[in-house]
């Protein structure tokens, strides 16, 4: 289930295997010049949201971007191991391809980590963040942002742009 509190997320800057649509998972690749661009530009719209605690997935693509939007916020930064994307394993490096679909369906991937596991570790990760002082601005990645998607009943569909920062408010 996921807590019950008003939260930022804002997902990585976009890498040079995001414009390539490989999938990264747990591959540390880093931001280049354009993507610490995008994330400056989410400097802004965060600025007076109050957010309290940025919390971060320990990839450095995350850790990055949390740190280039906390230059303006001076705020305590939480690497939660639990936000890391997810292990694709044979996957890893691989341009968008079918097998992705079906392990989305719970199909299996050799070396990866089953999407019902994913998920659940997603958002153990999600609301061990949520337990620090609010509101919290959560950077990490889309798959992550994904058990957000389905605790929340928002459309499955839905692509997290890079750098572009949204908030969730609870049901009322």
């Amino acid at each position: 289930m996921l807590e019950s509190r008003a939260f930022y997320y804002l997902r990585h800057g976009e890498t040079d295997w995001n414009r390539e649509r490989r999938h990264q998972g747990q591959t540390d690749i880093p931001l280049n010049g354009t993507d610490r661009a995008q994330a400056r530009a989410a400097i802004e719209p965060l600025a007076g949201c109050g957010i309290a605690t940025i919390c971060c997935s320990p990839l450095s693509r995350a850790r990055e971007t949390a740190e280039i939007v906390n230059r303006r916020l001076g705020l305590p930064v939480v690497v939660i191991d639990a936000l890391i994307e997810c292990n694709w394993g044979v996957g890893e490096g691989q341009i968008n391809a079918a097998w992705y679909e079906d392990w989305r369906r719970g199909g299996f991937l050799e070396g990866a980590e089953p999407h019902a596991d994913f998920i659940e570790r997603s958002l153990a990760g999600i609301n061990e963040a949520l337990a620090r002082p609010g509101p919290v601005l959560i950077v990490g990645h889309g798959g992550v942002y994904r058990a957000v998607k389905i605790h929340a009943r928002l459309d499955i569909g839905f692509r997290l742009a890079n750098s572009v920062p949204v908030r969730h408010d609870p049901p009322t």
